[in-house]
């Protein structure tokens, strides 16, 4: 797999560092976003290409990432159009998937510095879950479609994992590892993991949208997420 690299003008990484506890004992849980981070795509684009409503999605995708639309409409809109595909497409996108260039690097050596690793997707379930499995990934949350009688109905099952699922999923999942929010790092790239960016001891946008890149402490403009390390020290 080919490292795919932002404009060389900017620097690998920038913005602030590992301080305090995440310095001194490092990382105890790194959570990050997967579409178009641990992943070089956006599930539900590749589902509404069998759909057919593909460059409808993409544009609704752009803006909700972009914040200019509520995250939970946008996706209950984009789901909409997915009514009718085959479930089995679940298994045709989970073969498509292209992992991030140093996706694998990054989760291996936050797991032999004994940190713990977790994705919070907007996509679903059928996909990241078993994507996750694969990866050796600690925690999970997603969002589920509906399915009956073997097709997609176009509506979400449950919770929707919008800006404050993720915020909540953080707090959660480091409790329950005994982790302190000040050893946590989060990473993403839109504008729904803004909230867990300013909540985790150290947020990083990863190759992000303007508006992310602007808030965020840290950012990492390669994509090649072995660079959050490097934030890390």
């Amino acid at each position: 797999m080919n490292d795919a690299v932002c404009p060389d003008a900017l620097p690998r990484v920038s913005g602030a560092r590992a301080s305090g506890a995440l310095a001194s004992e490092g990382p105890g849980l790194l959570v990050m976003d997967v579409d178009s981070t641990l992943i070089e795509q956006e599930v539900i684009e590749l589902i509404a290409e069998r759909a057919g409503t593909r460059e409808r999605v993409a544009e609704v995708t752009a803006r909700a990432m972009r914040g200019e639309l509520d995250f939970s409409q946008s996706l209950r809109e984009r789901v909409a159009t997915l009514a009718g595909v085959p479930q089995t497409v679940f298994a045709e996108v989970l073969a498509e998937l292209r992992l991030t260039c140093g996706a694998r690097g990054l989760i291996e050596a936050l797991h032999a510095r004994g940190c713990r690793v977790g994705v919070v997707s907007g996509g679903f379930e059928e996909v990241v879950v078993p994507l996750a499995a694969r990866l050796g990934i600690d925690h999970v949350a997603a969002n589920r479609l509906e399915v009956c009688d073997g097709v997609l109905t176009g509506r979400v099952l449950g919770r929707v994992v919008d800006r404050e699922e993720k915020v909540r999923c953080l707090r959660v999942w480091a409790q329950a590892d005994g982790v302190s929010l000040e050893r946590t790092v989060a990473v993403g790239d839109g504008a729904n993991d803004l909230g867990m960016i300013a909540t985790a001891g150290l947020g990083v946008a990863f190759c992000a949208k303007p508006v992310v890149v602007e808030q965020a402490p840290a950012a990492v403009h390669v994509r090649d997420l072995r660079a959050v390390l490097e934030l890390l020290g």
